[in-house]
Order: C-alpha cells, then structure tokens, then sequence
C-alpha cells in the first residue's frame, strides 16, 4: 500500500529561506546564497547561486530539491564569489558532507552562514519531478534516514516537522541480502555492477569529497588505475574510491543518482559505513572531527590483523 508523505511544510520553508536570503544579502552577512530554484521543466529543480537580495524570491524548497549543494564549495564553480561570507543551504545529509569537510580542513565555518532545511525526504529521481512523494517515488536513502533536522546552523525555518510513516528500508534490506550470500555469489555480483560502468566519472564530480586537484586514479606515470572502461579498470576504480570514502560519506547518494548505468554505488558506500559503525562505532554525523577511524592510530586499536 502506498503511503503518502507529508510536504505541506515545504511551502513555509521556501518563504522562510527566501526572508533570510534577502535579510543576509541585504545587511552584507554574506556575498552570496547557494540554494535551489526552478528549472525549465516543469516541477524540476536545479542549483543556484544568488549575489543580490532582490533574486532571492528565486530560491525554493520542494521534495524535487534533490541536489548536495555542498559541491559548489569544494569544486571551482565560477558563480560562487571567491570572498565574503556564503550562504548555502542543507538538508541533513547534506550537512554531514560540510561538516565532514570542516574536520578534513578543506572549509572554514566562520566562512559560512548554513540555512538548515528540515526535510521530510525528497524524490528519488527527476523523471516527473511533479510527483508526489510517497512510499514509492521517495529516495531510498531517505527511508531510513535519522537526521531530517540539520544541528548547528545558522538559521531553521520555523515550520513544525510532521514524523514520517514507517517505510521499508532499502539499503539496509539490501546490504543484509547481500550479506547472506556466499563470498563468491556477492563477488559475482559486484563484477556485474563494476562491468557496467563506462568512466564518465559523473560519481566523481558530483561528490563533495573528491576534491583532489588531481585525483589519484587520473595520473598515468605511474599509472594506478586503468582509465579505459575494461573490467580490471572498472574493478579497481570504485573499490579505491570506496575505501576512499569509508567513514567519510555522508550517505547524500548523489554518486548513486547520477549514475547513467545505475550502478547501485550508495549500496556500497553504505555497507562501507555499516563496517566502520560495528568495528570503530565510527559514523558520519553532525560533530566536526579533526580524524576519522582510517586516518588515526590509537596503541589500543585492534591489530590482529598483522601477521
């Protein structure tokens, strides 16, 4: 049975990131707000960057607001001005990818002014970004997500949240079928996943922490990774990028969604995280930490391992 979510707050959201976008630009608080406004299809959404108070009637929040926003300040995007304070706009994923780059020093947070969004969920794709959202059009990382109210920010809109009936969970559905698989069944079905990929690097780009200059899998003296799309390549590029971001994803499924072969990405990226919660009670959250679990060492770290 399909169950509808309530979204009757999103309204009172956009008028309320709207007032505060034209209070901050106007007394000087910021040079500039990242948020969402609407695209040329009709329901859809896209990012936006406004400098002046008088665009931010243009600013919006919708359950098609589907974006990390938080790329935009780790990516050389040329509407984003170079100086003054920013203003951007979270969702509570989105804020655990900030707040984790603050612990890795690439932001500053007297650098920025966060408008929290207390979301309710958003729509798992665009293809009619018009539709309601429900049981059955919501993102699956938001039916088990925890975090719909983002801590620590600037500013919340004061509109009451409404609790979410109780959806069936995805990933973690998922990550147990997986589990209960033999290790030869579960390899079979990752070199299926991995055959697929075509090296757009779309997963790349649109991930807040692949902020590398130059990443490690483009060089080619030496050469770490084959940058053909030929199965030993695919294999190596996303378990490198996989251990890359354990204990550092945020879970925002941004690489997921914009996969053209659909690669189930955030799958793996969530199994990575199920792994450093049960072995280092390590997670992505909402406290800024100077190291993570795979970046410390501690003399009373279990070293069994070392034969």
């Amino acid at each position: 049975m399909t169950q509808t979510i309530n979204t009757s707050g999103y309204s009172a959201i956009t008028d309320s990131i709207r007032n505060e976008a034209r209070r901050i630009l106007g007394d000087g608080t910021v040079s500039a707000v990242i948020g969402y406004t609407s695209s040329r299809r009709e329901g859809s959404t896209q990012p936006t960057v406004i400098t002046k108070s008088e665009d931010a009637d243009k600013l919006l929040f919708t359950a098609a607001c589907l974006n990390n926003l938080v790329v935009y300040l780790t990516k050389a995007k040329k509407d984003v001005p170079h100086e003054g304070r920013i203003g951007i706009i979270v969702k509570g994923c989105d804020l655990k990818a900030l707040v984790g780059l603050l612990g890795e020093s690439q932001l500053k947070r007297e650098n920025l002014y966060l408008i929290g969004i207390p979301c309710n969920g958003v729509l798992g794709s665009l293809f009619n970004p018009s539709a309601e959202l429900n049981s059955e059009t919501i993102a699956p990382k938001c039916r088990e997500c925890t975090d719909r109210i983002p801590a620590g920010c600037d500013f919340m809109p004061d509109v009451e949240t409404v609790g979410l009936p109780e959806l069936n969970p995805f990933y973690s559905s998922e990550i147990a079928r997986l589990e209960a698989l033999t290790p030869v069944e579960r390899w079979e079905y990752w070199k299926e996943q991995f055959s697929k990929c075509i090296k757009c690097y779309a997963c790349r780009q649109v991930c807040p922490f692949c902020f590398c200059e130059q990443c490690l899998c483009d060089r080619n003296r030496p050469q770490m990774v084959e940058q053909t799309p030929r199965p030993s390549g695919n294999l190596a590029w996303h378990l490198v990028r996989a251990m890359h971001l354990a204990g550092r994803c945020a879970g925002c499924a941004e690489c997921e969604r914009v996969c053209p072969m659909d690669i189930p990405l955030n799958l793996l990226n969530r199994k990575m995280a199920k792994e450093l919660k049960e072995m280092y009670n390590s997670e992505a959250g909402f406290e800024v930490r100077e190291k993570g679990p795979l970046t410390s060492f501690d003399e009373h770290d279990d070293q069994s391992f070392i034969r």
